[in-house]
């Protein structure tokens, strides 16, 4: 990763992106740097992504609630304030929100396991 000077980012001028899910749609805002991704993402109301993601993160709620469920099929419920972070192939694991939420999400080269 290289080094990143010091700049501001105005998420209100940075396009929102609709991804579909396997059920509801997404949109995200993605600040991309060499080996780091920052991203706002909203879910939708019933939104369920559309595949099992096994790429580490760090996952922020800002808004609402959503539920990761895991490749044991345990599920976790986060709410506004609450965190998580797994590094890369350490856990498959997919969203579903049913009524939105909006997360702030980093990943990149330092998650690799």
């Amino acid at each position: 990763m290289s080094h990143i000077l010091f700049q501001t980012l105005n998420w209100s001028t940075i396009p929102k992106i609709e991804y579909p899910g396997e059920h509801g749609t997404s949109f995200a805002q993605t600040m991309q740097f060499e080996g780091l991704r920052l991203r706002i993402v909203a879910y939708k109301k019933g939104y369920l992504a559309d595949h099992w993601c096994e790429k580490g993160h760090i996952v922020h709620c800002l808004q609402g609630e959503f539920i990761i469920e895991l490749g044991n099929m345990e599920k976790i419920t986060f709410s506004q304030g609450m965190s998580f972070v797994v590094s890369d192939d350490l856990s498959s694991h997919r969203a579903f929100s049913e009524n939105g939420a909006k997360l702030f999400i980093v990943d990149g080269d330092f998650l690799k396991s």
